[in-house]
């Protein structure tokens, strides 16, 4: 069974290195200062910016930022960059003791529900030293280099959520064996199965017979599914840990019961239902819209009647880099080192903002983070094109469609809403207040690069909200606590645009 977290993971977790992997010892235990900074600062942007209910309000000054609880008690610490992803709060102070180890702060705070996120966030910083101390000093990918190079380089993961490498349920072993940023290769298992759903079409490869083989994850075999699982293929683990890219060039989506930053990760039926159509509108509306960007197809899903046994095979994004240019994923650009140019950057900006932006205007809503969103370079380094990948969260406004003369496509759910706000946030929250936001790296830098492309933007209905209104981000903190709240809880940042102080 999974280890579960202990009150002291990082303790836990040198335990077991040792056992494992002694080599890495040293170079972790280096590893858990500079590990607890970087979870502590995303905690602390969570607690200055996040609807907490016990928080009843913030008070800045020149020197820091105090928030003032319901209970009485005063938690002080920096003054926060919503957009920064450097670790530049090493401890806060609540009362007059001072805290440097995140899970701590939550513990005396006291907050419900804050047991299981303490825990987690303990898990995170061991998983993040963890994956620091196993950081190559290899060469980056060239311009032959696979994305999947490139995602495997990304050893820091979510730039703001506090749980960026929580993996609980997985031990010291298998975040080595599993984990993309150990630079690892991963060997599926096969489960035929007779009773099926599919869409769209299912490689042959992936078949036997008349039966079909369900990809799965080795950590699924081996702690959630009750089947017989026959032996597989090689892959190589994406930033998702759940997604890997095969040999042959395709990307298998797999089926992972395991609660990642975030969520449990599984692949719903509704997801493989809608996968085929979904794929296909997507395809047609981005040839429709003549923008520069192209969009991973969908080649076939399939689920035995569980989330938990289920995959989704579709392409990969390098089929659209020609000769010379490289296929990056947007949350491994501060790796190339291009994002530190003022220039580079606001060419980047209008880039992802004028495609997103048109396809909003046309009915189409992303989930542009730095996951999902890549970008082609050309020999210069300069983004010439982007490629979309995972269809699953998108959203669709009919609406907005037919306005444009678009035909709606047949679906229902989640996928769709004309809700205007929804489809701003979705977009908005995901690209602005993700993507955009930590390849800039701080607030000052995204503001200079919005303020030199604003002009050249396309002059769409969303555009006012864009640029003069707060951005719209998941309160992640906020929905670790709220257990027994579905769905997504959000809050504002501070408008880019307006400068320090603003909100």
């Amino acid at each position: 069974m999974p280890r579960p977290s202990t009150p002291d993971t990082e303790a836990a977790f040198a335990e077991e290195l040792s056992v494992v992997r002694p080599g890495l010892s040293a170079p972790y235990a280096l590893a858990l200062p500079g590990a607890r900074a970087a979870v502590l600062t995303r905690l602390w942007r969570a607690l200055a910016y996040e609807p907490l209910p016990w928080i009843a309000r913030r008070e800045a000054d020149r020197e820091g930022l105090t928030l003032r609880l319901a209970d009485g008690r005063r938690l002080r610490g920096p003054l926060p960059d919503p957009y920064a992803t450097s670790a530049y709060v090493t401890e806060v102070r609540l009362g007059e003791r001072a805290y440097d180890r995140p899970e701590a702060v939550v513990g005396a705070l006291g907050v419900p529900n804050g047991g299981a996120f303490s825990a987690e966030l303990g898990n995170s910083v061991a998983s993040l030293a963890l994956s620091r101390a196993n950081r190559t000093s290899e060469d980056l990918p060239g311009a032959s280099g696979a994305s999947w190079a490139w995602e495997q380089r990304v050893v820091d993961g979510h730039p703001y959520h506090p749980n960026c490498r929580a993996r609980p349920g997985f031990s010291v072993a298998e975040q080595l064996a599993y984990g993309p940023e150990h630079r690892t290769s991963v060997r599926l298992g096969l489960v035929a199965v007779d009773d099926v759903l599919v869409t769209g079409r299912w490689p042959k490869w992936l078949r036997d017979g008349e039966r079909v083989l369900v990809p799965v994850h080795p950590w699924q075999a081996a702690h959630v599914l009750d089947a017989s699982v026959q032996e597989g293929f090689a892959a190589r683990p994406l930033m998702s840990l759940r997604t890997l890219a095969v040999p042959d060039g395709t990307h298998v989506k797999t089926a992972l019961s395991a609660r990642l930053t975030s969520s449990v990760r599984d692949i719903s039926e509704y997801s493989v239902r809608t996968a085929d159509t979904v794929s296909a509108f997507m395809e047609e509306t981005t040839a429709r819209l003549g923008a520069p960007l192209h969009i991973t197809r969908t080649l076939g899903a399939a689920t035995a009647g569980s989330p938990d046994l289920a995959a989704v095979v579709r392409e990969s994004p390098d089929g659209y880099a020609g000769e010379g240019e490289r296929c990056v994923p947007v949350a491994a650009l501060p790796l190339t080192g291009l994002p530190g140019k003022a220039s580079w950057l606001a060419e980047f900006t209008r880039l992802v903002l004028t495609v997103g932006l048109r396809l909003l205007e046309l009915g189409v809503a992303l989930e542009a983070h730095g996951q999902n969103l890549l970008v082609i370079l050309d020999r210069a380094g300069s983004p010439v094109r982007l490629v979309y990948r995972d269809l699953a969260d998108i959203r669709v406004s009919p609406a907005r469609l037919a306005l444009h003369g678009v035909p709606v496509p047949e679906l229902s759910g989640r996928i769709v809403t004309d809700d205007e706000r929804a489809l701003r946030r979705k977009l908005f929250g995901s690209l602005v207040g993700g993507a955009l936001g930590a390849t800039a790296g701080s607030a000052a830098a995204l503001r200079e690069a919005l303020a030199s492309v604003a002009a050249d933007l396309p002059r769409t209905p969303d555009l006012p909200a864009l640029l003069g209104e707060p951005v719209p981000a998941k309160a992640l903190t906020l929905m670790r606590l709220s257990p027994g709240t579905p769905g997504d809880l959000w809050t504002r940042l501070p408008r880019p645009l307006a400068g320090p102080g603003s909100s």
